[in-house]
């Protein structure tokens, strides 16, 4: 989980695992699975920042450069 800051000012915990997408438009958007949309305050490099760490803590970070790896030997 990672929690972020509303435009308002307000906090929100996500689950970074259901972000599909973070865009910034000049607010940084992040876009859930589920297509709904939050607006923060963070840029758009610090919420990426934060869920890679928050898939090392679970550790997917690893799982996902390992995928990746074995993706480029062909």
């Amino acid at each position: 989980m990672i929690t972020l800051t509303k435009l308002k000012g307000d906090t929100i915990t996500i689950n970074a695992i259901y972000i599909e997408r973070i865009e910034s438009f000049p607010d940084t958007t992040i876009t859930m699975t589920n297509q709904k949309k939050i607006f923060v305050k963070e840029s758009e490099e610090a919420v990426k920042e934060m869920v890679r760490e928050f898939y090392k803590e679970i550790g997917l970070f690893q799982l996902q450069r390992e995928v990746g790896e074995q993706g480029n030997e062909s």
